[in-house]
């Protein structure tokens, strides 16, 4: 069994391999199916001890589909293609964030982090 490199992690996916354009998609489609509103989030650093990112406008209370996120995630990317970007999903009952995961690192060539 071997030590996983040393770097930066990020969220919990990111001890995965990134994420395809795809499985970004079915992440989005989750989120919805279980009736949780998308954000999208965006912050110059991912460092574990800062809490507060930026919102992206506001939570997307409306969407109904993933192309409705994946759209904002890009003109997210479009302004702020410096930032780390990330998705999140509220659930409105609890209160609380219950997913989120990074779709854009600064300079990252992969697909998966470059909707």
């Amino acid at each position: 069994m071997k030590t996983l490199p040393k770097e930066r992690r990020f969220e919990t996916m990111s001890y995965l391999p990134p994420l395809t354009d795809a499985q970004i998609e079915r992440q989005i489609a989750y989120i919805l199916k279980q009736g949780y509103f998308p954000a999208i989030e965006f912050n110059e650093a991912s460092n574990p001890e800062e809490y507060y990112w930026t919102m992206w406008k506001l939570p997307l209370f409306n969407a109904t589909s993933t192309q409705e996120v994946l759209s904002e995630v890009q003109a997210c990317r479009s302004e702020y293609s410096n930032c780390y970007i990330r998705v999140v999903g509220f659930d409105n009952v609890k209160q609380c964030q219950i997913a989120s995961f990074i779709v854009h690192k600064p300079g990252a060539t992969s697909s998966g982090y470059r909707y």
